[in-house]
């Protein structure tokens, strides 16, 4: 009978560990395919996303459209606004980076930024009234942070095929293809970085809600 327990007992943790190994192997599957969540560190995109707050990414919506102009979107930064290499060691590499995947630390080469430029855009700063301009027509920005300006910064540039310019929509904190500009690349980061479209708030329990798309169109 004794036997009979322990036996019974060794099934039932393999039971747990069997369930606790597929669930995980699902999220993971889910995260890579579908939807994953990242955690807001800055608030370069209030009023939308501020800081701490985790939202979930759809990584199919623009497999299925184009990017376009207002689009919100998360995007790998190394190679253009972070460097390649992290410079620490592996382990803690490895330790920082289950911290990112479970979303309780920020990831520091992930950003999400505004689309204000697609290939072919022409994305001036700033009209005699103040406004951004695209392709000769100024802009209306509804979603910017209250009392910012479009941009303190002049700049003048023509997005070329496979990149987009990219903007905060906290213009006078956000760190975005402005504060790049003279550097390699110019700016424009490559369509190719981009991970996907955050749709929804999901922490905190405060701020839970789906995320409104706004079009930044003339």
């Amino acid at each position: 009978m004794p036997q009979a327990k322990r036996q019974s007992r060794k099934l039932g943790w393999r039971f747990v560990v069997l369930a606790l190994v597929v669930m995980f192997l699902l999220t993971a599957v889910v995260r890579n395919v579908w939807t994953d969540v990242y955690y807001i560190p800055s608030g370069s995109m209030e009023p939308l996303l501020v800081t701490g707050d985790r939202v979930l990414v759809s990584r199919t919506d623009f497999a299925l459209t184009p990017i376009k102009r207002g689009d919100v979107v998360v995007f790998d930064g190394r190679g253009s606004f972070t460097p390649w290499q992290s410079g620490r060691d592996p382990l803690t590499d490895a330790a920082v980076g289950a911290g990112q995947w479970l979303g309780l630390v920020p990831n520091n080469n992930i950003y999400v930024k505004r689309v204000l430029g697609v290939a072919g855009d022409t994305v001036k700063c700033c009209t005699a009234a103040g406004l951004l301009e695209v392709n000769g027509v100024p802009v209306t920005e509804s979603y910017l942070y209250p009392g910012d300006k479009p941009s303190e910064l002049r700049f003048d540039v023509t997005v070329p095929q496979g990149k987009l310019w990219l903007m905060g929509d906290h213009r006078s904190i956000s760190a975005d293809s402005r504060s790049l500009l003279g550097m390699p690349g110019g700016g424009l980061i490559s369509t190719g970085k981009v991970i996907g479209r955050p749709w929804a708030t999901v922490w905190p329990l405060g701020r839970v809600h789906v995320l409104k798309n706004d079009a930044a169109t003339p």
